[in-house]
């Protein structure tokens, strides 16, 4: 790379690997950014906490570098057990990641939420930290200069020394390259760490769980935030059908708390339920690639959040 010329002959330029994850209050932006960086749509975007219960990882391959993103689930003050089970996932996956980038919207001023965040994130010593700032389209150069003074303050309030404090908009593609660009130098030298073609290591199952139970969310999020589980049962191909006209049957059962959640769930003659199906089966074609039948039922599981046992039983 430099001027100098070597005498013997170059040796090969390292190859960087490891992993990243995009720290954020919900609707930071951190999903959006995943999907720009990734290219393709990989974490589940949603405007409400907790969607992204599973560690997604979006995986950007370059020639000298491999980006792992893992999505960590949000950190919030916990009600529940659940609550409780996902901060320790949260400060687990926070120390051992290479680099961690702290989302924050341009347009919200910073608040309590970015600040219990940022004091967790100033305890994990080791582990360097990037603010990034998100949804930069939606304001003017003024009020982003100020939101990048006070992400400053911040790091400097709590000793938290941010490598980097970089803008970006997802949504039209500024400076996304410019994030994997500053990302990179922080991983170690190493071979990659997952096949050139993989976007996700996340089993199937688990991602298809995810469309159908984000389709179910759709529109009921405030009867029913987060107590729908969705388990897949199996995915099996169809027998006996030839080879150029395939057929995934997959079985899928939705979980909710309280019997009095079914019908909301299932909706007037059952239009609510085939909504779903229907939403999520295309979806759910697009991510695999191959034509689907889904098959959905809807399920009583006591108070799942609150008890181990089914946590266990539904992945949790």
């Amino acid at each position: 790379m430099g001027g100098m010329s070597a005498p013997s002959p170059e040796p090969q330029a390292s190859h960087r690997a490891g992993f990243a994850c995009f720290v954020g209050r919900p609707n930071a932006g951190k999903s959006t950014l995943t999907n720009a960086l990734v290219g393709q749509k990989v974490a589940i975007t949603s405007n409400r906490p907790q969607t992204t219960r599973h560690t997604v990882r979006g995986i950007v391959h370059r020639e000298d570098a491999q980006l792992i993103l893992v999505d960590t689930p949000g950190l919030h003050k916990p009600r529940t057990l659940l609550g409780e089970r996902l901060n320790d996932v949260v400060r687990t996956t926070w120390a051992e990641v290479d680099v961690i980038g702290f989302c924050l919207p341009a347009n919200e001023k910073l608040g309590p939420g970015d600040r219990f965040i940022a004091k967790e994130l100033a305890g994990i010593r080791k582990t360097p930290k990037i603010a990034i700032v998100t949804k930069t389209d939606l304001v003017d150069s003024k009020t982003l200069a100020e939101q990048l003074i006070a992400i400053d303050q911040l790091g400097k309030d709590l000793g938290i020394e941010w490598a980097e404090i970089i803008p970006v908009s997802a949504v039209k593609g500024k400076q996304v390259q410019l994030v994997a660009d500053l990302l990179i130098p922080m991983l170690p030298e190493s071979p990659p760490l997952y096949p050139e073609g993989d976007l996700t290591d996340e089993p199937e199952q688990v991602m298809v769980a995810e469309l159908i139970r984000e389709a179910a969310l759709e529109g009921v999020r405030d009867e029913l935030p987060h107590s729908i589980a969705v388990v897949v049962e199996e995915m099996l191909p169809r027998e006996g059908r030839p080879a150029d006209k395939p057929l995934l049957d997959i079985h899928a059962n939705l979980f909710i708390e309280r019997p009095s959640q079914k019908g909301i769930i299932i909706g007037p003659k059952g239009r609510r339920l085939k909504e779903v199906g229907m939403k999520s089966r295309q979806q759910i074609e697009a991510l695999l690639g191959t034509p689907v039948f889904l098959d959905l039922h809807v399920k009583v599981a006591k108070d799942w959040q609150r008890d181990p046992k089914q946590l266990r039983r539904l992945g949790f």
